[in-house]
């Protein structure tokens, strides 16, 4: 169904190709079939927008589940994903969204509908940079070419800049006087204010990540981006919002649909959730957010979860790492990479909560999540990239850069606002009431400021900038939950949080600086060569291997 708009891009030069004199074209064309002259460029726009969302997610939930934001099965990185395991990814990019928006352009340009040109450049920036931090090099100026079945592919950094160039060139479309059209905008609303500050949020970004390879240039552009003053702020939040419908195509969070139709559904991580409910001392204020405990009391019985009455592994004993349970209080998850088979634990399995993905809020009922009425109903979000992410990033620029900018003002006015984002949003949902009743806006101001100050007193006692910034990554890391695009990011980019929960195997393999490339592509381009390893590295990445990073 998904090619139901129009019949000419589909799979490009990546699957196949024809060709025929024009003549021949005329006779065989389909008077009913969807072409260049009949196209809706509407219609279009609202494909390449969902398209991205379902792209963005798979991205983001494998880099979860890489830094321990989610639970990360299989013994070996390399046994998790697979080359075919990334073949819908490519193809989504590819096949659908980048095939798209070249059709696109020259019939929004005719039409002189820029807003559409700036909503689609904006998103083509973000598939080639989000390509680019996944697989590393990969064809770009030869892609989507009819002519050509065998694209090679370009440098990661030559497709950096091709994306910086695309957001310079969206902002314009965004800011033009005049435009033409309508377009069904799903993140703002055709608010091009909010556009015009989400490219220069991903200018920021770009700059990030290229820190280590161009730190002059992402310093000035850092530097200007500040002085500008005119990237996300609270409310500019860029998010894809998801409805409660079940009915074939399903609306709902894919989180909430995986887990509460019939329970199961992932694991938890064991780790992330003792860095949120134990690590400090006492809850962090998200915690009844992200989670929801379907009881309030650890098994006591090893056919529901074994490692009770087993050793942690001799890395984990070395280290002091948590293992198996964290505290005593139910929150019941899974170690990194942790292949067990599933025992019968689907209905008391730590679930996902109320944020991002609209289930329930844990307010201590410990009921079964088997139920698809239950909580927000599946009315969750994407948060792709929050106005308190601007605040951490600019946190890391102002340590590792020297930036303008206080890291540790930066760094509380980070927490502050995405956990006031996440209560909320979360209020919006369902769940509304049942959140004001067990955490009023009073008592969740307290917890909120007694962890912002923790957090500050810990950022003044590390001894060091390094220090410094890794008490600013485990903060951006547990603000990111729903995120782990940026999660993965920022480990690959700094190495931190440090002292990440190791895998159960002690050699678990390198751990995975870029995919392979997908299997799809392999098979059908003979310009395709495979990486050696996991261990191949972006251009952006120069941190050293192991042992830092794993």
């Amino acid at each position: 169904m998904k090619r139901f708009i129009y019949g000419l891009t589909v799979a490009t030069t990546l699957v196949f190709a024809t060709s025929c004199d024009e003549k021949l074209e005329e006779l065989l064309e389909n008077p009913n079939a969807v072409n260049a002259q009949t196209a809706s460029p509407d219609f279009l726009l609202n494909r390449i927008q969902l398209d991205y969302r379902s792209f963005w997610f798979d991205l983001s939930d494998r880099g979860a589940r890489l830094t321990r934001q989610i639970n990360q099965g299989s013994a070996l990185y390399e046994a998790a994903y697979t080359p075919p395991s990334t073949n819908p990814t490519w193809v989504n990019a590819y096949a659908d969204i980048l095939a798209d928006i070249k059709f696109l352009e020259p019939l929004a340009t005719a039409a002189n509908l820029q807003r559409h040109l700036g909503i689609a450049k904006t998103i083509k920036a973000m598939v080639l940079m989000n390509l680019v931090d996944t697989y590393g090099d990969v064809p770009f100026t030869e892609a989507i070419d009819a002519a050509n079945f065998n694209p090679k592919t370009d440098t990661g950094a030559s497709i950096y800049e091709a994306a910086l160039k695309l957001l310079n060139e969206a902002q314009g479309h965004f800011t033009v006087a005049t435009s033409n059209g309508t377009p069904n905008d799903y993140f703002y609303a055709r608010n091009y204010t909010r556009w015009v500050r989400l490219v220069n949020t991903l200018k920021l970004k770009y700059y990030l990540n290229t820190k280590l390879v161009a730190a002059a240039a992402s310093t000035a552009g850092i530097n200007a981006l500040i002085a500008q003053d005119n990237m996300l702020k609270t409310g500019d939040d860029f998010v894809f919002q998801f409805g409660t419908t079940a009915a074939d195509p399903d609306s709902r969070h894919p989180k909430f649909a995986g887990q509460y139709t019939q329970g199961g559904g992932d694991y938890q991580s064991t780790s992330y959730m003792w860095r949120l409910t134990e690590e400090k001392g006492f809850d962090d204020p998200r915690a009844r957010y992200y989670f929801y405990r379907q009881v309030l009391v650890n098994t006591t019985n090893p056919d529901e979860q074994e490692c009770i009455t087993q050793l942690a592994p001799p890395q984990y004993l070395v280290g002091a790492f948590i293992y198996c349970n964290p505290g005593t209080r139910g929150y019941w998850g899974r170690d990194h990479l942790d292949p067990d088979g599933i025992p019968p634990d689907g209905l008391k399995r730590t679930a996902y909560g109320v944020y991002p993905s609209a289930g329930r809020f844990d307010n201590n009922s410990a009921a079964p999540v088997n139920n698809p009425a239950l909580g927000g109903r599946g009315a969750g979000i994407h948060p792709i990239m929050l106005a308190a992410y601007v605040d951490f990033m600019l946190a890391e620029a102002a340590l590792t850069l020297g930036t303008t900018g206080n890291a540790k003002t930066l760094l509380l006015s980070g927490i502050t606002k995405q956990m006031n984002y996440v209560r909320s949003w979360s209020l919006t949902t369902a769940e509304g009431s049942v959140i004001s009743a067990f955490d009023p806006a009073d008592q969740f101001t307290r917890s909120r400021d007694n962890y912002v100050a923790y957090v500050g007193n810990q950022f003044d006692a590390a001894a060091n900038n390094s220090a410094k910034m890794n008490v600013v990554a485990v903060e951006y890391w547990l603000a990111l939950f729903g995120n782990g695009k940026e999660s993965y990011d920022l480990y690959r980019r700094t190495g931190m949080p440090l002292r990440m929960q190791p895998a159960l195997e002690e050699n678990p393999g390198p751990f995975i600086r870029t995919f392979l490339y997908p299997n799809n592509y392999m098979v059908t381009n003979t310009n395709a060569v495979q990486k050696p390893n996991l261990a191949v590295k972006t251009f952006w990445d120069t941190n050293p291997a192991s042992p830092w990073i794993y």
